[in-house]
């Protein structure tokens, strides 16, 4: 998979992507993932990538020029699934939508800033606006992490144990049932009898009944 991603803060970006499993996902070859500064499309010897709204009002937004620019060259270059953009407004961030991204080849990611982008960038280029939460940040760059990151892991390969991924929470529609480790008593604490039973029956179905009663507790709507 190739993932390419629009900011005003690539070195932000970079510091993410060279940590952990995302790391060696790239380390192996298995990703390929490329930053680009919007600032070096601007059409302003300022490097300027905004500009006041029409109509008036507080806040800035991100100028169509720049973007289209960026977008245009590097669709130029190879074909997109999709061309993502980080909105707040944007379908909600699921574990099926991640199984669904993590199948495609090349995806981009456009991270927004300030009160969003000009609305023609949305209407003529973008084919996937998606939102992490309900609530705002200052720039889609945490977003687009957060995108990369539940999308990578589930690629072949990029986790030691690709059965791992497949028992995350959300995967079969419930949370994930609580887990232990050993010692098998800490403190008088004990480890439930059947987990240490070696009955692969009787645990599958107590983590079974263990992940539907949480998740009525925590996750109702789920289930509903």
């Amino acid at each position: 998979m190739r993932i390419d991603i629009l900011t005003l803060f690539p070195n932000m970006m970079r510091m993410f992507f060279d940590e952990s499993i995302v790391r060696r996902a790239r380390d192996k070859g298995i990703v390929d993932v490329h930053f680009h500064d919007l600032h070096e499309y601007s059409l302003t010897r300022y490097g300027s990538v905004d500009d006041y709204p029409y109509g008036g009002g507080a806040g800035m937004v991100m100028a169509v020029e720049p973007l289209a620019n960026c977008i245009e060259n590097l669709r130029g270059q190879r074909c997109y699934d999709d061309i993502i953009y980080t909105a707040p407004d944007g379908e909600m961030l699921s574990q099926p939508l991640c199984n669904e991204l993590s199948l495609k080849g090349n995806l981009m990611i456009l991270c927004g800033h300030y009160k969003g982008v000009d609305e023609r960038v949305r209407e003529h280029f973008i084919t996937r606006e998606i939102s992490v939460g309900d609530y705002v940040l200052t720039g889609g760059e945490l977003a687009a992490a957060v995108i990369c990151d539940a999308v990578i892991r589930l690629i072949p390969g990029v986790i030691g144990d690709e059965q791992s991924a497949l028992a995350d929470s959300f995967q079969d529609g419930l949370v994930a049932p609580p887990e232990y480790t050993r010692p098998p008593e800490f403190r008088g604490w004990r480890v439930p009898d059947v987990l240490l039973s070696g009955n692969h029956a009787a645990i599958a179905q107590w983590r079974y009944e263990q992940a539907l009663e949480r998740t009525r507790q925590r996750r109702p709507s789920l289930i509903e």
